[in-house]
């Protein structure tokens, strides 16, 4: 059996609780979904990927995202496991944040994922633009992807 269909099978026995039931359907997926797929989990986890980095250096790296969300944001992902809070006892104190073991399991899944919204990104832009009603215009990014990751 794939991959993927034991995966949708073990997925739709977690959603096929008592369908009468008010209480809240217990998935792990869909709790691990709320923390790693909201909008700047994933954007922190691959940033801290390659090294250590301070709350300065994540604001910089991530620049739209405000100082509140992003502190919100490391310590949701701390409070998971998926990163680490490491304090420096200087003066000030020096604070940097690191991928956790957890995390770095992660890396994998998102590389997954990564490769694939690259490949796809075009065939996506082209659904919303058909959907809409709009030009499908595919933006350049796409076929820049493309391009370097074709096998020739």
């Amino acid at each position: 059996m794939s991959t993927a269909v034991s995966a949708i099978e073990r997925f739709g026995q977690y959603q096929s609780d008592n369908a009468q039931s008010v209480e809240p359907v217990y998935c792990p997926v869909r709790d691990v979904l709320d923390r790693i797929g909201d909008k700047w989990s994933i954007l922190m986890i691959m940033t801290l990927a390659t090294r250590a980095q301070r709350f300065s250096e994540l604001h910089r790296a991530i620049r739209d995202i405000s100082k509140r969300m992003l502190t919100q944001t490391l310590r949701d992902l701390e409070r998971d496991g998926l990163i680490t809070r490491h304090v420096f006892p200087t003066k000030p104190p020096s604070v940097e944040y690191r991928l956790a073991p957890l995390g770095q399991s992660l890396l994998e899944p998102m590389a997954n994922l990564i490769d694939w919204a690259g490949r796809r990104y075009s065939d996506i832009h082209a659904a919303r633009a058909s959907f809409d009603g709009a030009p499908g215009n595919v933006p350049s990014t796409a076929q820049r992807y493309d391009e370097k990751t074709a096998v020739r």
